[in-house]
């Protein structure tokens, strides 16, 4: 009977069902985690882009 449980363990250790949804949210998780570290220079980052946009289309309007 102890044998029976161990085949049932090993073969539980070497499911990987679940594996691609862990990893996934891990991945989400990182990438969370880095937008909350970074936030300011992300912001700084986003508004200047937009700025020069802005300012290369009002030089192409006129």
């Amino acid at each position: 009977m102890r044998k029976g449980n161990l085949k049932g363990f090993a073969s539980f250790l070497r499911e990987e069902d679940g594996m691609g949804t862990v990893e996934l949210i891990l991945i989400i998780v990182v990438l969370i985690g880095l937008v909350i570290i970074f936030k300011t220079q992300l912001r700084s980052l986003v508004e200047s882009v937009f700025e020069k946009i802005t300012k290369d289309s009002n030089t192409v309007m006129s």
